[in-house]
């Protein structure tokens, strides 16, 4: 592996084997684990009452579709991969069935509100331009699942 320390390794790692099985753009998907910056474990409340839930920042208003399929909010807060693995899958719902360009139904991870869907895209964008530069450099064979 790459010389990184053990936590972004863990994110990039389990970042680009989710978007492969998901079928989703690596660099997208590395760039909104970036984005989110959680850990395992982490909890932030919003304002608005709602909380995100570890690596992947998952927000508490999924978690209700995610329980019809037995996943708890301790699953989504854990280490290693399957929190990698729920976010590539909703990602690839959002990029398959929403509308707009595809950094608008990328950004719908954070939020589908117009006003807060542009500012994350505006950001989502830059990173993940660099993540598939960063693919591109050191992991050539993943640029493939790239997208620009």
């Amino acid at each position: 592996m790459l010389d990184l320390p053990p936590l972004q390794q863990e994110r990039i790692v389990c970042s680009i084997t989710a978007a492969i099985k998901y079928q989703v753009p690596a660099n997208i998907l590395l760039a909104i684990a970036e984005k989110e910056g959680g850990k395992p474990w982490m909890i932030n409340v919003n304002k608005n009452g709602s909380y995100d839930i570890g690596p992947m920042q998952f927000n508490s208003v999924y978690l209700r579709d995610l329980r019809k399929h037995g996943i708890s909010p301790v699953h989504v807060a854990a280490k290693g991969c399957y929190p990698y693995d729920l976010a590539a899958w909703r990602l690839r719902r959002h990029l398959l069935y929403d509308t707009g360009d595809l950094w608008a139904r990328a950004a719908n991870y954070h939020s589908q509100t117009v006003q807060y869907n542009l500012i994350y895209q505006t950001d989502l964008i830059k990173k993940g331009e660099k993540w598939a530069h960063w693919l591109e450099c050191n992991l050539p064979f993943v640029a493939l699942a790239v997208s620009k």
